[in-house]
């Protein structure tokens, strides 16, 4: 079962050499519980073959630390060896190590490359601080003393799956920079496909599911862009969603950057089309497709067309009959006086992203028994 998962999102500026030398120590936060655990790499917009000499994984010991719960580091093996080469372009999953991994905690995945390669699959903002050293391999350490440098992204690290769950199948939350958590509270785990995790924590066995976030900032439904949005929605739809760990149901929250960002999409024909395809596909792998209406963005870009836009698209989401289920994530989040405006109470400050408050309101009105 998926526990948590992030999108590759591009290739690293700068990183055209790779990180030769570099143990990095991935923190990321689980959803569901085991009793073993999987990971899976990515080295999607690598040029050349990665050499993974060494890859562990490890409960942390929290307090904004490197450190490892003593006890519990694992080393990880592929197909029985210690090290793998993961192909340009390509992806490679450990097998399964016996790990008591946690429910709503946060583990270490760690991976030391000891040669040259490039250019660095990442995912750029991951609301969590991970830790690396440019000091060889430290990747079986549970002080985290030789970690001395920080990070915002996650590198390389794209899936945790795990055994004995007791959960019936996973969730994927399919978005933007409002799935990826813009502006919550970095190491609180207060996303909202995070927050829906805890909501589903407390659901009986039968309702339980792990939870995987494949949202990326600044993603578009239709349009793939140079630098770390990425591609499109449309493009990495099978890639993130469809091959990610016993997907049961896909929320789609996309189509907003497609109607902010340069070339503007005021025509919401193409932004519903593409609805139609991703639930083709979804349906064709037997997921159940949620739907999530685009929130309100006024403040943070002011126009009776694009609201209109917006509008119209809601409109269909609403009444269109496509999805299995809507999730009316707009009426959760806007000011009553205002609805082309988030409420002053869920506004970040950019009007475009939600806070905390926010985020929590928009876990909340998930319909959780249509999962």
């Amino acid at each position: 079962m998926g526990t948590w998962g992030a999108s590759p999102a591009g290739a690293k500026a700068g990183t055209g050499t790779g990180y030769a030398g570099y143990s990095i120590r991935n923190v990321v936060h689980t959803s569901v519980g085991g009793t073993s655990a999987r990971v899976r790499l990515s080295n999607a917009f690598g040029g050349v073959p990665v050499l993974m000499g060494h890859v562990t994984i490890a409960v942390a010991a929290g307090g904004e630390t490197a450190d490892a719960v003593p006890g519990t580091v694992r080393e990880l093996t592929f197909g029985g060896r210690s090290s793998v080469s993961v192909p340009a372009g390509g992806k490679v999953s450990s097998d399964a190590v016996a790990s008591a991994v946690p429910a709503d905690g946060d583990l270490l995945v760690t991976t030391y490359t000891p040669e040259p390669s490039g250019p660095v699959t990442y995912h750029p903002m991951a609301a969590e601080t991970s830790f690396y050293t440019r000091d060889g391999d430290h990747a079986m350490d549970t002080a985290g003393d030789a970690y001395h440098e920080r990070t915002d992204s996650w590198h390389y690290v794209s899936e945790v799956a795990v055994l004995g769950s007791g959960a019936t199948g996973s969730v994927i939350a399919f978005g933007d920079s409002i799935t990826d958590g813009h502006s919550s509270t970095s190491g609180a785990a207060h996303r909202w496909p995070d927050l829906l995790a805890d909501r589903l924590k407390e659901a009986p066995g039968g309702s339980r599911r792990g939870v995987l976030n494949a949202g990326v900032s600044a993603n578009r439904l239709l349009l793939g862009q140079a630098d770390s949005a990425g591609r499109s929605a449309l493009t990495r739809f099978d890639d993130d969603v469809l091959a990610s760990t016993a997907p049961r149901t896909v929320i789609v929250l996309e189509g907003i950057n497609d109607i902010l960002l340069t070339p503007r999409q005021t025509d919401p024909a193409p932004i519903i089309d593409a609805y139609r395809r991703l639930t083709e596909r979804a349906r064709a792998a037997g997921l159940a497709v949620l739907g999530g209406t685009l929130t309100p963005f006024k403040g943070s870009a002011t126009s009776e067309q694009l609201e209109a836009t917006r509008t119209a698209v809601n409109d269909f989401i609403r009444t269109g009959g496509l999805f299995d289920a809507v999730i009316d994530f707009d009426a959760a989040v806007r000011d009553k006086t205002d609805p082309a405006k988030l409420a002053p109470e869920f506004d970040c400050g950019d009007h475009l992203h939600p806070n905390d408050a926010g985020y929590r309101a928009m876990a909340n009105a998930v319909p959780v028994d249509r999962l």
